[in-house]
């Protein structure tokens, strides 16, 4: 569900929705599915999140087993065609820039008056004619706050895109403020674009979205 909706905040951010091949599947996809990779001058093979470093890129299915295998079965250096060294820790590197991109794009939402802060501010939001697109939580909020926001947008008929899988601290650090549990970002590119790279960090980790009953898939334990 959550590559589906990045790639619709893609188009409706103004961005044509591109394809690439995934050099390990041989599958061609969206770009929302998809991480670039270059290789530096030291031969070695970098994560190019933003897709801007100069070379020549090489598309890997945005999530961890890919990636894996990309490194395990030298994938890279087939796609490269020469030696070049892709690390063991790509994984957690590539994971760690996604996150790092999502937290710099929070914290330009809020320089650019785009973000809002606090429960109550989030809650009476939710319950306006101009609710927010997105929400974001930190990893320990409290169950009984979520599920008060969460009732606020089924009364008001919304499905926001919900990320929740940031710390206090993580938060708190992007944002600039103390204590930050519940954030959201108004309808917009910046919302589109925090979307958009939501759906790519939840090839690593559980993004932790609301549970809609009806709708949502919901684990079996």
């Amino acid at each position: 569900m959550n590559i589906a909706v990045a790639q619709d905040a893609e188009e409706r951010a103004g961005s044509p929705a591109r394809t690439r091949k995934c050099i390990v599947s041989g599958d061609i996809l969206p770009e929302s599915r998809l991480v670039r990779f270059v290789v530096d001058p030291e031969s070695r093979v970098v994560a190019d999140v933003e897709a801007k470093l100069p070379g020549r890129g090489m598309w890997v299915r945005c999530d961890r087993a890919s990636i894996v295998r990309a490194v395990e079965k030298h994938i890279f250096s087939k796609a490269a065609k020469g030696s070049v060294e892709a690390s063991p820790y790509l994984v957690g590197t590539t994971e760690r820039l996604l996150a790092g991109r999502m937290l710099a794009q929070l914290g330009l939402a809020h320089r650019a008056g785009q973000a809002l802060f606090g429960f109550d501010t989030i809650e009476r939001a939710l319950r306006s004619d101009k609710p927010p697109a997105l929400i974001v939580q930190a990893d320990d909020a409290a169950a009984d706050g979520s599920r008060k926001l969460q009732a606020a947008a089924v009364a008001s008929g919304l499905v926001p895109f919900v990320i929740g899988c940031f710390s206090n601290a993580d938060l708190s650090l992007a944002l600039g403020r103390a204590n930050v549990v519940h954030a959201a970002l108004k309808p917009g590119r910046m919302a589109e674009r925090l979307i958009f790279d939501a759906g790519r960090l939840s090839g690593f980790r559980p993004l932790k979205p609301w549970i809609w009953i009806g709708f949502s898939q919901v684990p079996r334990g």
